[in-house]
């Protein structure tokens, strides 16, 4: 996800971008949890459009 995408979305899709990938990041951690084999970069991959989204959502006033 690109950060030029990010600042053309609303606020109100930004929050339901995050809790998107608030659910992935819940998803990937479960999975480690039960042992199953972990997609190679996929959770720093998901950490970082977190702070992305986040940091877009601040740059436009709202709280987070």
């Amino acid at each position: 996800m690109k950060v030029s995408e990010l600042r053309d979305k609303s606020v109100s899709e930004l929050n339901s971008e995050l809790l998107s990938l608030l659910k992935e990041q819940f998803n990937l951690r479960l999975q480690k949890g039960l042992g199953q084999p972990p997609k190679v970069g996929l959770f720093k991959k998901v950490r970082r459009n977190i702070a992305r989204v986040k940091t877009i959502l601040k740059m436009k006033g709202s709280s987070v």
